[in-house]
């Protein structure tokens, strides 16, 4: 195995010459990739030429050469990139606050589709369809929150309300501050208000095993899940549709693959501060694996490397639900400490489908999935960022009209108040039925979800300045976000 450490660093945060060896590590294996590029990474931001002020890595460039020369030689040839749907923080993205977030998307759009100089612009203005070579995507998850039965039997059998409880446990674990010695924090005692509705919720959880099982429901996209139509509820059958929620999972690896047989991870965001040495400095490794692995690319013999194929194979099978859901009380082979070696199954089926990149059976099944979740978090959550929320007016129809914070945000923007509706990241109870029917229709739609892939909505506020220039975002600042 080869390793190679590669930095970003400079004389003041090293003590050394100026080094951007990961980002020549980024632009040299994938000028050098033969068939197929993965990216999973924090950022996107990146430029194809001089013409992208104040962006000035080249990483795009290599994408667009690499495309190019596989487009006009008639090869297949396709990049993967994976990133998080909104970067750094959450929040109403039409709040000053977002500001930054939202300069940092601009920056992100800039790099893919917009501004003339994008990505996918240069390509398209060579004459294909950079649909054909590289596509963006997102994750998400949903979850239900098991607050039935369990937290209403536990404040009726310790006469405590679950909120007084959290907050003496907060107040006997950080102090009144949130912050003090361990000297001065009271001492837990059996007839704290915390300690009561612990002990009869642990009773209720005790006689009731098979409903405390479902605390979390996120098995039912994973590998051999429960179809969540069959998972009980043990609360008020009204109550469950507002038990759902939905949120970005949030990416924040660094990781690139290249024809399942290098790969570079480390520190290092694919952005100017990470990359261009002279900002944040940064480490990453060049791994190169040489324990050959029989596999297929484009439907062709290929030998890959261990280490790059089975990383790259776990991640296509966990973004796309191929996976069994971890459960530490079935402990597994690879249950050990750091420092021993994961094992993994080239020849199981699900490792065997996602084997040749390249394949149209994994194509297909990494876009109609994608696809699949994404129409399906549309309708039930109207998640934000979305496709068809191309201006403002619409953010505001889609996602501002229905959820507290953003009913809050506006009244402070707008001067009057609207009646708030429903809680962020909840169901939008409006487009279903009332009580359990209502409930039953939403798992009925999140039974198609598999895995947390989703597709980055490229058209996302298209037709605004999402992030207009003022005192905060300026030609001095703007290299902040990049």
């Amino acid at each position: 195995m080869s390793c190679q450490i590669v930095r970003s660093c400079a004389n003041w945060s090293n003590g050394s010459p100026l080094e951007h060896s990961i980002a020549d590590a980024y632009c040299a294996i994938i000028r050098n990739s033969e068939h197929f590029v993965y990216i999973e990474n924090q950022f996107f931001i990146t430029s194809t030429g001089e013409s992208q002020h104040p962006v000035k890595n080249k990483i795009g460039a290599a994408i667009v050469e690499r495309i190019l020369r596989a487009a006009r030689a008639g090869q297949k040839y396709k990049i993967v990139v994976v990133i998080p749907s909104v970067p750094c923080f959450a929040g109403d993205l039409r709040d000053d606050e977002t500001l930054g977030t939202r300069a940092i998307m601009e920056f992100q759009y800039n790099s893919i589709n917009r501004g003339g100089h994008s990505i996918m612009e240069v390509i398209a203005k060579e004459g294909f369809n950079p649909m054909e070579y590289i596509r963006f995507y997102n994750l998400r998850n949903y979850d239900r929150i098991n607050n039935g039965g369990t937290m209403a039997a536990a404040e009726q059998q310790s006469g405590v309300n679950y909120e007084h409880a959290q907050r003496q446990y907060d107040m006997n674990t950080a102090g009144p501050g949130g912050y003090a010695p361990s000297t001065t924090r009271s001492n837990f005692d059996t007839s704290a208000p915390f300690q009561q509705y612990q002990q009869a919720a642990h009773r209720f959880q005790g006689s009731h095993a098979s409903t405390s099982r479902w605390d979390s429901v996120s098995e039912c996209y994973m590998l051999g899940g429960e179809d969540i139509r069959k998972v009980p509820w043990d609360g008020h059958p009204d109550a469950e549709i507002d038990a759902f929620v939905s949120e970005e999972l949030y990416v924040h690896s660094k990781v690139m693959i290249a024809d399942d047989r290098v790969v570079v991870c480390g520190s290092a965001n694919l952005n100017d501060r990470s990359q261009l040495g002279d900002h944040d400095s940064e480490i990453a490794i060049v791994i190169e694996d040489f324990t050959p692995v029989a596999s297929s690319m484009n439907g062709k013999p290929w030998t890959a490397s261990r280490f790059a194929a089975s990383l790259r194979r776990e991640l296509f099978r966990k973004h796309l639900g191929l996976l069994p859901p971890q459960d530490y009380q079935r402990p597994d082979a690879n249950f050990e400490p750091v420092g021993v070696p994961n094992q993994f199954d080239f020849e199981c089926p699900e490792s065997k489908v996602v084997a040749d990149p390249l394949a149209d059976t994994v194509q297909s099944l990494w876009n109609s999935r994608a696809h699949t979740n994404s129409e399906v978090f549309r309708k039930v959550f109207h998640a934000v960022p979305d496709d068809t929320v191309r201006n403002w007016a619409t953010y505001k129809e889609f996602y501002e009209y229905y959820f507290h914070k953003a009913d809050k945000e506006a009244e402070a923007r707008e001067g009057f108040a609207r009646p708030a509706r429903f809680q962020w990241g909840h169901v939008v109870r409006d487009d279903f039925a009332p009580g359990a029917e209502g409930a039953k229709q939403v798992k009925e739609l999140l039974s198609q979800v598999k895995g947390t892939l989703v597709e980055m909505p490229l058209m996302f506020l298209i037709e605004e300045d999402i992030a207009k220039e003022g005192l905060t975002l300026n030609d001095l600042t703007e290299p902040l976000y990049t």
